[in-house]
Formats: C-alpha cells, sequence, structure tokens
C-alpha cells in the first residue's frame, strides 16, 4: 500500500500561484508515476499532471505552460507548482500514484490516491 497526502491547498486571487505538495509512504516503491488531478463541484474528476521517477513529465492542455509538477525521489514526495490561476482551476486536487510506468491520464489507471486538497481561486 501507498499512502499520499496533499497539503498546499487555499484560498487565492486569479493571477496568483500555489504550490500543492503530496508526501507519499508506505511501499513508494511500487509507484513508478506521480499524478495530480482535479474535481470541480458537479464534474468528473480530470487529469491535470504527472510525472515518472525518471522525471518524464506531462500536462493537460488547460494547465499546460501555467503548471509545473515535480518530485523528490530521496523525500518521496511530489509538487504541483500553480502559477496564473483562474478562476477554471478551482477544485479539489488529488495526488495519486500508479505502479504502472505510463503517463497516462485516466483516473483508472491509478491504484492509489490521497484525500484531496481544496483549491479555490476569487476573481
Amino acid at each position: 500500500q501507498v499512502q499520499l497526502v496533499e497539503s498546499g491547498g487555499g484560498l487565492v486571487q486569479a493571477g496568483g500561484s500555489l504550490r500543492l505538495s503530496c508526501a507519499a509512504s508506505g511501499r513508494t516503491f511500487s509507484s513508478n508515476v506521480m499524478g495530480w488531478f482535479r474535481q470541480a463541484p458537479g464534474k468528473e474528476r480530470e487529469f491535470v499532471a504527472a510525472i515518472s521517477w525518471l522525471y518524464k513529465t506531462y500536462y493537460a492542455d488547460s494547465v499546460k505552460g501555467r503548471f509545473t509538477i515535480s518530485g523528490d525521489t530521496a523525500k518521496n514526495m511530489v509538487s504541483l507548482q500553480m502559477n496564473s490561476l483562474r478562476p477554471e482551476d478551482a477544485a479539489v486536487y488529488f495526488c495519486a500514484a500508479r505502479s504502472g510506468s505510463g503517463l497516462v491520464t485516466t483516473t483508472a489507471a491509478y491504484e492509489y490516491w490521497g484525500q484531496g486538497t481544496q483549491v479555490t481561486v476569487s476573481s
């Protein structure tokens, strides 16, 4: 089992920045890819970004150029730097991990999930 705990959410004005962090514990060697997803009220959970432990990254088009995912294997942590935030970025953000090696975007591909952290963007 892999346990994931997110932190760093909060309230920010449009155009501002936030940094989310995800601490992984447990059988972390079984997770090859870490990802961030988000879910706004009334909407499906959607892919935001993913990183492999070889530091390959992949982003949703909606966040490309504004968000940066990074990882620290020594600390078993993954971060998501979010810049130029927009009201439509507001959601609960979830950290996820998968044992497979591909940077996939579907929720079903990720076996482990955190509880989520709220990001609110005021206009």
